[in-house]
């Protein structure tokens, strides 16, 4: 009996790790494929297409924080992306600083409105915090359009200078604003993936299933929903700042309510609470209106009927099962002995 138990049990761990095996496969030859992409004689729009698939999935990722592990509705976030933009751009202009440090700059200060958000918006949950984070989405839009002086107003800011890498301007020809954008795609994917793997992403979790219940087992909610807009709203910035010096331009129009309702869709249309489902949510929202080109004017029409179908016969997004998986404790946890202490 004892023979055939650890039988089991080796067969078992050779299975996990030949799953684990072409897991890392897959995962590889997908890596490769994205290097030689810009380098196989593509159509630039396809290129470019990839490109604003990558900022997508920055930008779904980091709403994903907040609705998806938090369970926090907030249709603002073309706001935080905004802010990064034009901080960056001014930024770029007026002292002809480099975009890394624009950028950085641009993410810090949509971090500091997404604490300036949170903050008011503590007690609000629901279709109440719907409607405040619709609402800051706007009033940053009216504070663009309006401050002229500053933001140019509705003529927006022109000949944003593309980033320098090492003396190298990046640009979709060379290739280096693909690269640029999947480098950060991969920096937010590692930062995401860490939170949400630590006790800061066990608690959020814990806020999204029940807020009360977790207040009660200690967790300070207050200061985690904080802590979660504010990571959102920088790496939101980050994106926005990477598509004001790939466009070279900006103006109150590129940042409104449709972007904020694309993002949010993706989220859903992925699969909240999953980082997958971003990737997977980004590469079908973006491509699906150049893909249904052919049909000119219809082919919205289609994207909404796909979405209406999503919504009715799986509301939980493409991959959103993922996310309510038990969870895996960490290595060297064991849960039976934890148990029978306790």
């Amino acid at each position: 009996m004892k023979n055939r138990l650890m039988e089991n049990v080796n067969n078992f761990i050779m299975l996990m790790e030949k799953k684990k095996s072409v897991k890392f496969s897959v995962y590889g030859a997908v890596f490769l494929v994205m290097l030689i992409i810009p380098k196989i004689g593509l159509p630039m729009f396809m290129v470019r297409i990839m490109t604003m698939i990558g900022m997508y999935v920055i930008l779904s990722m980091s709403l994903n924080l907040i609705t998806g592990y938090t369970g926090q509705v907030s249709i603002g976030h073309a706001g935080f992306c905004a802010i990064g933009a034009y901080t960056s751009a001014l930024i770029s202009l007026n002292f002809g600083t480099n975009f890394f440090i624009t950028a950085l700059l641009g993410a810090v200060v949509a971090g500091i409105f997404g604490l300036l958000l949170g903050l008011p918006t503590l007690r609000l949950s629901g279709t109440y915090l719907t409607i405040a984070t619709l609402g800051f989405g706007e009033v940053i839009r009216m504070v663009i359009l309006n401050w002229e002086s500053l933001t140019n107003g509705p003529l927006g800011i022109t000949k944003i200078p593309r980033p320098v890498f090492f003396g190298i301007e990046l640009t979709s020809l060379n290739g280096g604003l693909y690269y640029l954008v999947w480098i950060l795609v991969i920096i937010t994917t590692v930062v995401i993936y860490r939170i949400i793997r630590s006790k800061m992403g066990r608690a959020l979790m814990a806020i999204r299933e029940d807020e009360l219940v977790s207040k009660l087992m200690g967790i300070k909610t207050v200061n985690l929903k904080i802590y979660a807009f504010i990571i959102s709203a920088f790496f939101a910035g980050l994106a926005g700042s990477y598509y004001a010096h790939m466009i070279r331009y900006i103006d109150p129009n590129t940042f409104t309510f449709d972007t904020s309702i694309m993002i949010i869709s993706i989220v859903i249309f992925g699969g909240m609470g999953t980082i997958k489902g971003m990737f997977l949510g980004s590469a079908l929202l973006i491509s699906f209106p150049e893909v249904l080109r052919f049909l000119q004017e219809y082919r919205f029409v289609v994207f909404g009927l796909i979405l209406v179908l999503m919504i009715r016969f799986r509301p939980q997004g493409i991959l959103g099962g993922q996310s309510r998986r038990d969870y895996k404790m960490p290595k060297g946890v064991n849960l039976e002995k934890i148990m029978k202490e306790g």
